[in-house]
């Protein structure tokens, strides 16, 4: 398998899971800016829609959105990264994955545009916080966000999570999540991420 990446993009959450799950995948990076692979050649090629993450099966086959990448994976290894499918567990799974999805990550989109006028940055914030509150509630009970196990919605939102900085969103209102960010982390499979993404030593 191939996935495709860029360094801290979205594409990051399914690499996590690659690592977690000791799966032999080769990584390829794309400039998202260029649209290019490291040889020169055109993204859009591969991926019309010009993002990443990409994830490339031996056959060829080709498998694009992060939430249904995390799900493919997983299912590799059933039970481990995600509940069996067709449980209960997993359909409050699929849940949390697409809340990452449609609430947080494309929350997060009017902030990385250079443009976006201040008051419309402040409203994009203001909604973020009532999205992070809701997530909170429910990691300060539990350390993940399906129960006591780590699973492919942990690695989503901890990547989304990690934009705060970078995009400059104080998440100290929520310690929770502060909490949450740390103990994922550590993880060894995260740090190793991290490392191969060239963003940790």
């Amino acid at each position: 398998m191939k996935l495709f990446y860029a360094p801290g993009a979205c594409s990051q959450a399914p690499h996590i899971a690659i690592q977690e799950m000791g799966l032999h995948v080769e990584l390829v990076k794309v400039d998202l800016v260029k649209h290019t692979l490291a040889d020169g050649s055109d993204y859009l090629a591969v991926n019309p829609k010009g993002y990443v993450p990409l994830l490339e099966l031996d056959d060829g086959t080709r498998i694009t959105e992060v939430s249904v990448i995390l799900q493919y994976l997983a299912d590799l290894k059933p039970g481990t990264l995600a509940p069996v499918f067709g449980t209960m567990e997993r359909w409050r799974l699929m849940e949390w994955l697409a809340f990452i999805a449609s609430e947080v990550h494309k929350g997060f989109s009017p902030l990385w545009r250079p443009v976006t006028p201040p008051e419309v940055r402040e409203r994009t914030v203001q909604g973020l916080g009532n999205r992070f509150t809701l997530i909170a509630k429910t990691l300060g009970v539990q350390p993940y966000l399906a129960g006591e196990e780590f699973t492919v919605a942990d690695a989503y939102l901890f990547v989304i999570l990690n934009w705060s900085g970078l995009l400059k969103v104080n998440l100290s209102p929520w310690p929770a999540l502060g909490a949450f960010q740390a103990r994922v982390a550590a993880r060894p499979a995260v740090q190793a991420t991290l490392r191969a993404e060239g963003l940790a030593r």
